[in-house]
């Protein structure tokens, strides 16, 4: 044996190695009480012939089996499919649609005396039910079967609600589209034009000047009180605070028609204020209010309430930490907000009705005057029996569309962005500051070279004036 592997054993002098003692060169005596244990040499069989394995033998004469890695690097695992849609259940679905549109085809037209497409669609909807049920069954047990039967009543109402709002949409755009094709629907008013006047005059400007003076002046009064008033609701809980909330969660059930006579009878006849735009913004406001105020709670509330705590924790006051971290975290949800509220405003015929007076000419003036809007032409007009009206009409539904369409753009664009995320403006703005620090920390540097032995010296009897300044306590534990 090599120094290396020596191995330094205490030995008696005097009487020698005990001749009992095992002799660590033979092997040991097998133990009846344990298995028998095989060589490294000669492996085991393994339970899968394609798994190479080792025996390892340890110290107490036990053998461990150990699989052996192959040579060759593993192959490439493949790549698992976590999609929820199997092919089976596209095959069940087509299935089912085809047998429920061929049964209900040969019920109609050979079995029963039915007739009308809304009942034609019910039964086959009921039938391809009945048949996707019955193809899953084929695979799947009773609590799947459910699942994909909710499933598919899921999905299919969801295309509903799809399909009825394009169907809307589009027959809008269809009924509507001969007035848009002219360019004087968009720069001319109805005080010149007749019933019988073909599509070439009038157009729907008033309207659009009124909807967009009603529609700003209930955003600005509308948008400061609704975010005041879901901060002090997140902010400040307390029983004041619950009372605001119910009565916030009552009045988005208050009807639109309610909303105008309390602004007729109060601004109009109590006060003596005349038919106006702003009279119209009024009305509207009472009905964004509480749809703002719900959203924007909602919104605030859902803003981690670490953000606050580091803030406070940072010294700034409640105030500031709304200011600076609560509402800049939540200015996506409150452009949400802003937008449902929008799109609830714009949309309102009843207290244009009873607030607007319904002009035919442009009134550029929200505060005196008689003015008109979108919706409540297109409810004047869709009421004439005259067939070009009942187009311009509808001509006007479509471009009330297209400016609710350019509002909600144009408040992403604003308000869109996610916490944490600059515009070009403020990207700017701290590019700006960043230099003004470059420049100040290169003045303090360039200071500071001028003393190569540190700070500029203290004056005479700074230190005694120091010890003089300095209270008893701090002075003892400096000097201790």
């Amino acid at each position: 044996m090599s120094p290396k592997h020596a191995i330094d054993e205490p030995t008696d002098a005097a009487t020698g190695p005990d001749p009992a003692a095992p002799n660590p060169t033979e092997p040991a005596p097998p133990n009846p009480t344990e298995p028998a244990a095989l060589d490294a040499t000669e492996p085991a069989p393994p339970a899968d012939p394609a798994v190479p394995v080792a025996r390892l033998r340890s110290d107490r004469g036990r053998t461990t089996t150990l699989p052996v890695r192959p040579e060759q690097p593993d192959a490439v695992e493949a790549r698992r499919i976590t999609a929820t849609v199997r092919r089976t259940d596209i095959f069940a679905a087509i299935g089912a649609a085809v047998a429920a549109l061929s049964v209900t085809t040969l019920l109609y037209t050979q079995l029963a005396p039915f007739d009308g497409v809304l009942g034609f669609v019910v039964i086959a909807y009921l039938a391809f039910l009945g048949f996707y049920g019955l193809l899953v069954s084929l695979d799947e047990d009773g609590p799947a079967v459910r699942d994909r039967l909710v499933g598919a009543v899921v999905h299919s109402l969801g295309f509903l609600v799809l399909a009825v709002l394009t169907l809307v949409v589009l027959y809008t755009f269809a009924e509507g589209w001969k007035p848009l094709t002219h360019l004087n629907f968009f720069t001319e008013d109805m005080s010149i034009t007749g019933p019988l006047e073909p599509l070439t005059q009038g157009g729907a400007l008033h309207a659009i000047v009124g909807t967009l003076q009603q529609i700003a002046l209930a955003l600005l009064f509308t948008v400061p009180l609704a975010v005041i008033c879901a901060v002090f609701l997140s902010e400040i809980p307390g029983r004041l605070s619950r009372l605001v909330r119910t009565i916030a969660e009552a009045m988005t059930a208050l009807p639109s028609i309610v909303a105008g006579l309390f602004i007729y009878a109060t601004v109009i006849l109590a006060l003596g204020y005349r038919h106006s735009s702003f009279a119209t913004s009024l009305a509207i406001s009472v009905m964004m209010l509480p749809i703002i105020i719900r959203a924007a709670d909602v919104v605030i509330r859902l803003v981690p309430g670490n953000l606050r705590e580091a803030a406070l924790a940072l010294g700034a006051s409640q105030w500031r930490t709304v200011w600076h971290v609560v509402l800049p975290t939540a200015r996506s949800g409150l452009t949400t907000a802003v937008i449902l509220g929008t799109a609830r405003g714009i949309g309102e015929t009843s207290p244009v009705l009873l607030t607007a007076g319904g002009a035919t000419s442009i009134n550029l003036n929200p505060f005196e005057g008689w003015n008109n809007s979108l919706p409540l032409v297109t409810y004047s007009l869709t009421r004439s029996p005259e067939e070009s009206f009942i187009v311009r009409g509808f001509g006007t539904a479509a471009t009330l569309m297209m400016l609710v369409l350019l509002l909600f753009v144009l408040a992403r664009l604003v308000g869109g962005r996610g916490p944490g995320q600059l515009g070009r403006g403020q990207l700017r703005r701290r590019a700006r500051e960043s230099a003004r620090d470059v420049t100040r920390y290169a003045r303090r540097a360039g200071r500071s070279a001028s003393y190569p032995a540190g700070p500029p010296p203290a004056p005479a009897g700074a230190d005694q004036l120091r010890d003089h300044v300095v209270s008893t306590p701090e002075k003892e534990n400096r000097d201790g």
